[in-house]
């Protein structure tokens, strides 16, 4: 599919992707061809850096099409915002980097006069929770409908962000395993390592646990891209606006921290000969390293 709109084949791509039933309502919006073509045309104008098909765009935009689908709506439709929002939820290294330049990086001067950790913490808390997939589920970049500017729509969010933090009982944990997800990770299948008894598995669980609320938001939100959605390095960079060898660095740096401070409580809390706990926390230490995925997951 060409990247250039071909005015007399968007309305019958549009139409494709709309519910059998609204087809002919959407094929009844005067000058319907005309119209697409001046979205598209603006969006690429906005983000030419960005590729994305006409027909990926106009299969998203039909999600979104409300049911009043007329000429007026679809003229105040922000579509270059609605084409950044589509590509930045299948994951495009270029609308990821517009995304953080272009939207992401003016929503500090909204949010009112904050302490400088606590935006950087919300802007952490807010990639994760637009730009990156629950299971199955797409981003929640891909619920913006383009109804409203993006950076209107994604303000929001960042100050719904803002107060959950500011009640850290309240506070979203990025990760919030079930025991028996940890257990099974940590778990080597040999029964002769102490590490797979019900007691040292609840320990554990509960030190991995602490560790991770311990963490940096940022490096929670490396660690998860990286280990848990498979975001390169490179695509990373595109994300942060930063260079590769930076965050591979960043993200090295997360893990290691990760260990150690596993290594640390481990040793306060158990009560074993010098040996003996080395050769725990060496296991430990080796599974981590080897499934941060399953543990982020």
């Amino acid at each position: 599919m060409s990247d250039t709109p071909e005015a007399d084949s968007l309305s019958a791509l549009l139409r494709a992707y709309v519910p059998l039933e609204r087809r002919v309502q959407v094929a009844a919006v005067d000058g319907l061809d005309a119209l697409l073509a001046q979205h598209l045309t603006a969006a690429r104008t906005a983000w030419p850096t960005v590729s994305l098909t006409d027909e990926d765009f106009l299969r998203h935009l039909a999600r979104h099409l409300p049911a009043e689908a007329t000429a007026e709506v679809l003229r105040q439709l922000h579509g270059a915002d609605l084409y950044l929002a589509c590509a930045c939820a299948e994951g495009n290294p270029q609308a990821l980097r517009a995304f953080d330049q272009h939207v992401l990086q003016k929503v500090p001067s909204r949010l009112g006069s904050l302490p400088r950790a606590t935006v950087d913490e919300v802007l952490q808390v807010l990639r994760a929770r637009l730009l990156m997939g629950r299971g199955e589920a797409p981003p929640k970049i891909a619920d913006y409908s383009g109804r409203g500017p993006l950076l209107a729509w994604v303000r929001i969010t960042a100050a719904r962000i803002a107060g959950e933090l500011a009640n850290r009982d309240g506070r979203q944990e990025l990760f919030d395993e079930p025991p028996e997800a940890l257990a099974r990770m940590l778990s080597t299948g040999d029964p002769e390592h102490e590490l797979v008894r019900k007691d040292s598995r609840e320990l554990l669980v509960d030190v991995l646990r602490k560790v991770l609320a311990s963490l940096p938001e940022r490096e929670r939100a490396l660690l998860r891209l990286h280990h848990l959605h498979g975001f390169t390095m490179d695509k990373l960079a595109a994300l942060y606006g930063e260079s590769r060898s930076g965050m591979q660095r960043q993200v090295a740096h997360a893990r290691e921290r990760l260990l150690k401070l596993t290594r640390t409580e481990l040793a306060a809390r158990m009560r074993m000969e010098a040996p003996e706990l080395e050769s725990l926390l060496g296991l430990v230490r080796s599974r981590l390293d080897l499934s941060l995925n399953r543990l982020l997951g």
